[in-house]
């Protein structure tokens, strides 16, 4: 498991009112964001990074060492809701059913944790970031910059992912509170 701090040094004595974990799930490589609201309704990126699992690994080792890397952030963090990235099906089957096992794996993981979980289409994390359905990466990628006040966008990519997801949860809780 990779993991790595925000990129940014956290701000002292800010008060985080809520914690939600982001995850872009896949099997040989998870990514996965912890993002703090504050009482003020900022965002401070908490940590993020990878889970990754070796390609020459038998399916069920890979799985079962995704699900344990997965409780250990779930314990370490605690976070107050989960948000999971929806299976997107594209050509490659082979690659969705994989991923599909793997988004089990975490689903079951953070049910088996009780916190209340969110699931979000690609397209949906997308229009939450940054207003476009069909933004591309690099602009996914700026605006969770912009929108945490980063210094450099959260690497590798797929934690990124993993923040977007949960920073895509905050922006649609707000706005349903808000209504």
């Amino acid at each position: 498991m990779d993991k790595q701090k925000s990129p940014k040094p956290a701000r002292r004595h800010i008060q985080i009112e809520r914690v939600v974990l982001g995850v872009d799930p896949g099997t040989a490589i998870t990514g996965y964001g912890v993002v703090g609201q504050t009482v003020e309704r900022e965002f401070e990126l908490l940590a993020c990074g990878v889970i990754r699992t070796a390609a020459d690994q038998l399916m069920h080792l890979r799985l079962l060492e995704l699900y344990d890397d997965f409780r250990k952030i779930i314990r370490e963090f605690n976070p107050d809701e989960i948000a999971i990235e929806k299976l997107f099906f594209g050509r490659n089957v082979t690659t969705a059913i994989t991923v599909g096992q793997a988004r089990g794996v975490l689903l079951l993981a953070a049910a088996q944790n009780g916190q209340p979980i969110a699931e979000y289409t690609p397209a949906e994390i997308k229009q939450a970031i940054t207003g476009y359905g069909n933004a591309d990466k690099p602009q996914i990628q700026a605006m969770v910059q912009r929108l945490l006040n980063l210094d450099a966008i959260p690497q590798p990519d797929d934690a990124a992912d993993g923040v977007a997801v949960a920073l895509c949860h905050l922006q649609n809780t707000r706005f349903s509170i808000l209504s």
